[in-house]
């Protein structure tokens, strides 16, 4: 229906990401973007960066730009917060989710409704939609890893949290927290302390051309890994009911379709690799027994500290 009434102030957005123009978060953020100018019943200016390292930043520094308004919006991992907000490492234990609806479902219910309020009230952040940041795999230049004792030595380049290193150093791995940018210029080195293995979604290791460098990929899936829509809070509590209502009910439906996009980009990805270059590893459920046998401890030492309740969202 058109709107009818007086002239509303144009509303202006500025959106960024780091995984480039062919990114399902991109892609994601673009349905937010058009959503929200469905809906407000204004003029809306929507500015959408897709790759802020292409512009010298590091995927971290998106959370100082929104902090400081000189952006409004970014997507960023969860793991970057469960330092300060502890309910997050759930989705950093490793072997712990396998069923995507189940999170989802959670995500948009109770689950979500609690991470938001715990987010809010520990970082200058408004969690907007919780987007799937893909079942995550390793990948190493070395050899073909099936079982714990193949991850011995290797060299793992982790997400930016201490955490990780605890949930990885199980396998075998020497884990290494390093922003994706600094990884991707370091991949190819002839450096002797250069990481020699890495994980991440398939289609962040297709799109980032990793196993051009790494060309042994096992499809472990050992973290389903959750990407969060963010919004500096100020700003956000700052619009008007029918702003936020707006962006709300966009945020949501990007959320809802940035997954179906990234079910459909693991298939996408796979057709990607060409298997006289790269060797892809499908685990056999003994091997797959095998590394949840031995991330179990880690998990249950954890359990407590997380909170025991959120573990039954998430099988």
């Amino acid at each position: 229906m058109a709107y009818n009434g007086p002239l509303m102030k144009t509303l202006s957005l500025s959106f960024a990401g780091y995984q480039g123009t062919q990114s399902i978060h991109t892609k994601a953020a673009i349905v937010f973007g058009e959503g929200v100018k469905a809906r407000h019943p204004g003029p809306v200016n929507f500015e959408l960066e897709p790759d802020v390292l292409s512009k010298g930043y590091k995927s971290g520094d998106l959370l100082g730009l929104v902090e400081r308004n000189e952006l409004n919006m970014c997507y960023i991992s969860s793991i970057r917060f469960s330092g300060v907000v502890p309910a997050l490492k759930i989705f950093e234990l490793p072997f712990l989710i396998q069923n995507r609806q189940k999170i989802y479902d959670a995500l948009d219910g109770a689950l979500g409704d609690h991470l938001k309020t715990l987010m809010e009230a520990a970082t200058p952040y408004r969690v907007l939609g919780f987007w799937d940041n893909g079942f995550r795999h390793l990948t190493n230049s070395v050899r073909p890893i099936r079982m714990p004792e193949d991850c011995q030595g290797l060299r793992l380049r982790i997400q930016m949290s201490d955490f990780l290193i605890k949930a990885f150093k199980p396998f075998g791995f020497d884990p290494v927290t390093m922003d994706i940018k600094d990884f991707i210029d370091q991949l190819g080195s002839n450096d002797a302390d250069a990481v020699n293995a890495h994980e991440n979604p398939l289609t962040n290791i297709a799109n980032f051309k990793i196993h051009e460098h790494q060309k042994y990929i096992t499809l472990t899936g050992h973290i389903l890994g959750v990407a969060m829509m963010l919004c500096n809070k100020d700003v956000y509590h700052a619009w008007p009911a029918d702003v936020r209502a707006a962006v709300d009910a966009a945020a949501a439906e990007a959320s809802h379709a940035q997954r179906e996009f990234a079910m459909a980009e693991d298939e996408v990805a796979l057709s990607t690799f060409d298997p006289a270059r790269v060797d892809v590893v499908q685990l056999s459920a003994d091997e797959r027994k095998a590394f949840e046998a031995a991330a179990a401890p880690l998990v249950e030492a954890h359990r407590d500290e997380i909170g025991a309740e959120l573990f039954d969202y998430l099988r």
